[in-house]
């Protein structure tokens, strides 16, 4: 971070964060943001368009599979979300240093912890798979899948953060070349491990390892062009204060992602619970499609968030409250938009969309046809959501946006997963996704009318001085 150019670069993206025109700023940020949620959310679908060719059974395996995949998931967005809201924020100050340091650590910190994560779960693989849901049926697909996503878990898990550094610092491109090239050669790579090396299951999985191996170069390539900040080994800091920074950071990205975990286990519990005899695998397969086809529509609002961030990161770094305040109003409004879209073809083209996935199963399009439809139904109520969620992880009120993270797949939807089966069967399952999205709606409105009222203060405060 020292050379003249790196500085000219650095200075020149301050200038346009902090002086651009906030919604055409938001615009040009996210849509490579956008891609790279959509091409992580195609990583986790193509593997299931590809397999439900095989049998029921099989996409019942990558279902469950999944469970671990957001784990997965939740450790790189904690790291990336953690080191990379204080990069943006010590960009938007200008410390160049401490940014540098903490790039290292969260680059580091996961690969680290993934290997020892992937190590552990190669011993326990079966146990491990029986715990994330996996009935006797739909074992040997569980461990075939899971055999080389734990191998490639550290790679995984530095690849989002890597990817959410280079966004935050205001150069999503590079982060988006680096998830895209992987999502296409996984692409191209599951036909072949699947069906012309006969591979089955265990070729959905070693084409998505492979890929992600090569995202994570292209990712960590991209970390040394000029004008990023760069990671270097001797930067390594793991300190208390650099860690205390990647906690308050990333803990609502951990708290969202780990109780996500923990709502696909207990949905497919309760999903073989409430099947009917010799259905199981087909009810957790329906389950599985839809969470993974709401969560590629969902990636839209998530990459547009994702692009709001580092323009809020920078100005509120910078004491530029009011422009904090207008992005945060943009994201919203926009976000909502787009989301009662979404729901309006998800809801009318649901069963042809379930029907992609294995058309060859009737029982499996009827669950997943109710299920999307009750999900879309209060999809719209996300774009509020998601919007107030990322301001308050992104100006560090941690506390806060980690109560409001853990309200949709957590405080909201794990009573709900439990208590309108209860009381409707598997009718209520269907719906309590739905149910969790309408509660978490109610929580955070509150929270949007605090943290706009405290914006416009502290924008007066500061035309004040």
């Amino acid at each position: 971070m020292n050379s003249q150019e790196d500085q000219r670069k650095l200075e020149a993206r301050y200038l346009m964060m902090t002086q651009a025109p906030v919604k055409r700023l938001i615009l040009k940020m996210s849509v490579p943001t956008i891609i790279s949620m959509l091409v992580t959310s195609i990583y986790n679908m193509v593997d299931s368009f590809f397999v439900g060719h095989l049998s029921t059974e099989a996409v019942a395996g990558v279902g469950v599979a999944f469970a671990y995949m957001t784990f997965i998931n939740a450790c790189g967005f904690f790291f990336g979300h953690g080191s990379g809201n204080y990069i943006s924020r010590a960009l938007g100050a200008r410390r160049t240093e401490n940014a540098g340091k903490m790039a290292a650590t969260g680059f580091l910190s996961p690969l680290l912890l993934g290997a020892f994560a992937g190590a552990l779960g190669l011993v326990f693989m079966s146990p491990l798979s029986r715990a994330l849901g996996a009935t006797e049926q739909i074992l040997p697909s569980t461990n075939a899948y899971l055999r080389y996503i734990l191998i490639a878990t550290p790679f995984m898990m530095s690849s989002l953060t890597l990817n959410n550094q280079l966004r935050l610092q205001g150069n999503a491109r590079f982060g988006m070349i680096g998830i895209a090239s992987g999502a296409i050669l996984n692409i191209l790579l599951d036909p072949l491990f699947i069906f012309a090396l006969n591979m089955g299951v265990s070729g959905a999985s070693l084409a998505t390892a492979i890929s992600q191996l090569f995202g994570w170069s292209l990712l960590l390539w991209g970390t040394s062009r000029e004008g990023n900040v760069h990671i270097r080994i001797r930067n390594f800091t793991p300190t208390w204060e650099y860690y205390k920074q990647i906690i308050s950071g990333g803990l609502p990205s951990l708290a969202r992602q780990a109780l996500a975990v923990v709502a696909t286990i207990c949905l497919n519990r309760m999903a073989v619970h409430y099947a009917d005899p010799g259905n199981e695998a087909s009810v957790v397969a329906a389950f599985s499609i839809v969470t993974r086809v709401i969560m590629m529509s969902y990636a839209l609002i998530i990459g547009l968030g994702q692009g709001f961030q580092p323009v809020c990161g920078y100005n509120y770094g910078a004491k530029l409250y009011g422009r904090v305040k207008e992005s945060y109003l943009f994201c919203l409004t926009l976000s909502t938009a787009v989301l009662i879209v979404l729901a309006t073809l998800g809801y009318l083209f649901a069963p042809d969309i379930i029907a992609l996935f294995r058309s060859e199963d009737p029982e499996l399009i009827r669950v997943g046809t109710h299920a999307m439809r009750w999900q879309c139904i209060a999809f719209p109520l996300m774009g509020l959501c998601t919007a107030t969620n990322m301001l308050l992880q992104n100006i560090n009120y941690t506390w806060q946006a980690t109560f409001l993270s853990m309200c949709r797949q957590g405080i909201c939807f794990l009573p709900a997963v439990f208590i309108a089966p209860w009381l409707w069967g598997l009718t209520g399952l269907e719906a309590a996704q739905a149910i969790a999205d309408a509660l978490t709606f109610l929580i955070s409105l509150p929270f949007a009318i605090w943290i706009i009222q405290k914006l416009s203060t502290e924008s007066s405060n500061a035309e004040k001085l």
